[in-house]
């Protein structure tokens, strides 16, 4: 994949994720305590965080929460052994251990490992590696 300039008119950087829970207070521990998001509000049924710049929005309803049909969270870490790691210490249940996706032709490696929240939804760590040598 190639960088080019923006088209005009084109949207912007990613700059807020929503997402469905049942229970808002478990949401918020867990992705606050575990993942060690920082929270920077809650509101109601309505809770926000800072995911390294974009904003994740989790909504408490009875409606639709779930793992079906729902997107996937990549979470970008520098070191996804370690980080992996870390949130394994903290309960997380890995579905598997962190691998090779892809090797760049100069060499750029991309690294992934999923996992879950609370409601079985997906999640995942990536992270890019640059082989030492």
């Amino acid at each position: 994949m190639t960088e080019s300039s923006p088209t005009p008119g084109a949207v912007g950087p990613l700059g807020q994720i929503s997402r469905r829970v049942t229970d808002i207070e478990t949401a918020v521990r867990w992705y606050r305590d575990v993942l060690g998001l920082p929270h920077l509000y809650t509101y109601g049924d309505l809770a926000f965080f800072d995911a390294g710049g974009i904003r994740l929005f989790l909504t408490a309803t009875d409606e639709g929460a779930g793992p079906s049909g729902e997107s996937v969270l990549y979470f970008r870490v520098d070191d996804i052994r370690d980080t992996h790691r870390a949130l394994t210490t903290r309960g997380v249940a890995f579905t598997d251990e962190p691998h090779l996706i892809h090797r760049h032709e100069d060499g750029l490696e991309e690294w992934m490992v999923f996992f879950a929240d609370p409601e079985g939804r997906p999640l995942a760590l990536m992270s890019q590696v640059r082989p030492v040598g």
